[in-house]
């Protein structure tokens, strides 16, 4: 029997020529929580060859109504069981994980080897650190950022604004305080997978 077989199945439905270019790339994830774990299935099961993700915090309850975990990982780092859930649905994935609180001074050691980053973070103090930090560390590379997907309605509001190397996703105002859809979350966290498979493979 050819072990390779089963996962070389996994990927016999994807857009021709993605699955050989996708395997090659590294794609860094700043955040494993709504966006992040999100984002992160959508591009293991895409075919990404390499994900380097990084998130200090630990699964909560509270996390679940839109997030990628389970009752059973409660307690755990988020790192910890997105990585566990990323490797059961692609074991060959490599998974690199970084349980640390991300600032100015790590983030370009830690993300050096990545083509592009998702910026997953919640408060909007952060998202902009870290997106000024890449893109001085980076200028070539693409940054793609989560921005306003918060409460429900107003479905056409979701847009992609793109300038230069940086991509916002969402519909740019609603915050938190209006409540958090799962779905909602979801639709904006594929699109920055979506998006980032489409800058890896020359798309756009």
């Amino acid at each position: 029997m050819n072990e390779d077989r089963p996962l070389m199945n996994i990927f016999e439905r994807n857009v021709k020529g993605t699955t050989e270019i996708l395997r090659a790339k590294t794609v860094a994830i700043a955040g494993c929580g709504g966006i992040g774990s999100n984002a992160a299935v959508s591009l293991t099961r895409a075919g990404i060859g390499r994900l380097v993700i990084a998130d200090f915090d630990k699964v909560e309850a509270s996390n679940l109504n839109r997030q990628y975990y389970f009752q059973s990982d409660i307690g755990q780092y988020k790192t910890d069981a997105l990585k566990k859930h990323l490797l059961n649905i692609h074991p060959q994935v490599t998974v690199l994980s970084h349980t640390v609180k991300l600032t100015p001074d790590n983030v370009p050691r830690l993300f050096a080897g990545a083509d592009i980053l998702i910026e997953a973070f919640d408060l909007a103090e952060n998202k902009e650190w870290l997106i000024e930090t890449w893109v001085t560390a980076f200028p070539h590379k693409p940054v793609i950022s989560g921005n306003g997907l918060a409460g429900l309605g107003d479905f056409a509001s979701l847009k992609i604004i793109q300038s230069g190397n940086i991509y916002l996703c969402g519909d740019g105002q609603s915050d938190m305080s209006l409540g958090l859809s799962a779905a909602r979350v979801a639709i904006v966290a594929n699109m920055q997978a979506h998006l980032a498979i489409e800058l890896l493979c020359g798309y756009l």
